[in-house]
């Protein structure tokens, strides 16, 4: 017969059970071999492994492909997306028949399966004019200038004048059609060679960065004088213009900027007014210009004072 368990056992054996696996806390208990789980960092995957370097221009992707992508064939799309984009910014030298809008011309050949292909019911219906609205028509306070031609109009015959000028204008005899904007060169002139002289021609002319003469001394002119010049006779008009103006008769000299002193200048003795203006001004040093040394003195005047019975008043602390 088994006796039943009683209850200082029970909790004997669940004590001994968190003794052995888990460690007591004031918050509770905790297991070692978890907590060194955790403490374990995570292995990182290749596809979040964002800090390796990656060199533009190999042929190595980004990551690694299988082998059943290796062996799979592209999409329409794919082929399409992987098309490199059109140069927009280069010129290109197509002729001036692509942009002919707005002309008579065509600006593409079109097939002639066109011709002979039936429009659909939707561009039958694009292709109706847009109804006039009866508002627009009730609004307008005249007749619009396209209206309907009777029967009798469409049947009359025109007149000699009226057949005149109907005729188109003629071409003026000295009027000359464009010349085509793209010369076509010629073979011969693309496997010419050019000659000694016009590759002398076509170098670039080798200026000098300085826009002045070098003088060695004041004394020689900025340009070589050739001998000729310096050989050369003036003519009578060329020294009647050589000569230097004559001063007026009634016109004076120039004064020299340095004239002497009279004696009676010198002994003449300086009145007291110009003695006293011409003492320089008395300013205070650099050091006091800011700072006043006697802003906190006071006058003999004002110790002498005696404030009025209002001042006292004024002076009395407030109570509070």
């Amino acid at each position: 017969m088994v006796e039943p368990r009683s209850e200082y056992g029970h909790h004997f054996q669940i004590h001994l059970f968190f003794s052995v696996s888990l460690s007591a806390t004031s918050h509770g208990f905790y297991s070692n071999e978890r907590l060194q789980e955790l403490a374990k960092p995570k292995p990182t995957k290749d596809v979040w492994n964002f800090h390796r370097r990656l060199i533009w221009g190999n042929q190595d992707p980004i990551w690694p492909l299988t082998s059943r992508n290796m062996l799979r064939q592209p999409s329409s799309r794919i082929l399409t997306l992987a098309r490199p984009k059109e140069a927009v910014d280069k010129p290109k030298s197509k002729s001036l028949f692509w942009y002919s809008c707005g002309q008579m011309s065509e600006i593409w050949k079109r097939s002639s399966t066109v011709y002979s292909a039936l429009p659909s019911k939707r561009l039958l219906k694009l292709a109706e004019p847009r109804p006039i609205s009866a508002t627009y028509l009730k609004l307008r306070p005249r007749i619009s200038p396209v209206w309907p031609i009777s029967s009798s109009a469409l049947c009359c015959k025109a007149s000699q004048r009226i057949l005149s000028l109907a005729q188109a204008r003629t071409i003026h005899p000295n009027f000359s059609f464009p010349v085509q904007s793209e010369r076509v060169i010629s073979k011969a002139a693309r496997r010419a060679e050019t000659t000694p002289r016009l590759q002398q021609l076509a170098q670039p002319v080798v200026r000098k960065q300085m826009q002045f003469y070098e003088n060695t001394s004041l004394e020689v002119p900025i340009r070589q004088i050739p001998l000729t010049a310096l050989q050369a006779v003036p003519t009578p008009r060329l020294l009647e213009l050589a000569r230097p103006k004559v001063i007026p008769c009634e016109g004076a000299l120039y004064r020299s900027p340095e004239w002497p002193v009279s004696a009676a200048a010198k002994q003449a003795v300086a009145s007291p007014r110009i003695t006293e203006l011409s003492q320089p001004p008395n300013r205070a040093p650099t050091n006091l210009v800011q700072f006043n040394p006697d802003a906190f003195i006071v006058k003999e005047s004002a110790k002498k004072a005696l404030c009025t019975e209002r001042v006292k008043t004024l002076a009395q602390p407030i109570t509070r």
